[in-house]
């Protein structure tokens, strides 16, 4: 039998693990709603943003857009679709720009500079919050 204390232990655990679910945002991966992709795949959005891919599925070219560093979306982002956090991120892209291999995703100010820049480029890929989304975008669900 468990003693108060375990009890209590598990009650604040389960306590936090259900409000910093509840403090992320939901984050969502979007193209220009005049893009032609369509889906893509979680290791696919991954690759495009850690620089591993640079070209669409059809052969286009893959314009990541990322948040700037720091935000909860953009750590929630890369948590969620790289498994990795703010510091290993920063690490990874300290090596590809050491090794010449690469630039990082160019980093806008808000949500809405990341849907204005997708929205004038059909080959922009970004992310923002659900809440945020529009005409102007079209949600990619990883397949």
């Amino acid at each position: 039998m468990r003693s108060a204390k375990q009890i209590g232990q598990c009650v604040l655990l389960l306590a936090l693990a259900l409000s910093s679910d509840a403090l992320m945002a939901d984050v969502v991966v979007v193209v220009s709603s005049n893009s032609p992709v369509i889906e893509l795949s979680k290791k696919q959005v991954a690759d495009i943003f850690l620089g591993k891919e640079r070209r669409f599925p059809d052969g286009r070219e893959a314009v990541p857009i990322d948040h700037e560093d720091g935000t909860a979306v953009r750590d929630e982002f890369y948590i969620r679709y790289t498994g990795k956090s703010f510091a290993q991120i920063k690490a990874h892209w300290s090596k590809i720009i050491f090794t010449g291999r690469g630039r990082p995703p160019k980093e806008a100010l808000s949500g809405s500079e990341v849907k204005q820049w997708i929205a004038e480029n059909p080959n922009a890929i970004g992310y923002i919050e659900q809440s945020e989304v529009d005409d102007r975008v079209r949600v990619l669900f990883p397949k």
